[in-house]
């Protein structure tokens, strides 16, 4: 997975701050804080494929995500941190944390 990129946030009052795509999995920050990862396989995907869109774009990915997907994530992360040290053991093939 590629490193957090700056969300655009064009509404100016989004809780989101940052998010990466791959393929599969969109990581989302939170308020410099929280890092949520959620996948297509757990969201399905037309709620990833909006997930994606609204990041791009830079508005609606809160929304989406407080309407639509909620706590259906793959991975939880207490801060930026932690993601990195996942991201970098997920390089190496290791098995993905468990949901908290």
């Amino acid at each position: 997975m590629p490193a957090l990129r700056p969300y655009a946030n064009r509404h100016g009052d989004s809780g989101v701050t940052a998010y990466a795509i791959d393929d599969d999995a969109i990581a989302v920050e939170f308020g410099h804080g929280p890092v949520y990862v959620y996948t297509r396989r757990d969201v399905g995907a037309r709620h990833f494929a909006a997930l994606c869109a609204a990041a791009q774009a830079g508005r609606g990915l809160s929304t989406w995500i407080s309407r639509h997907v909620q706590s259906h994530y793959a991975a939880h992360f207490d801060d930026r941190a932690g993601w990195r040290a996942w991201r970098a053991a997920a390089s190496q093939a290791a098995p993905a944390p468990s949901k908290r």
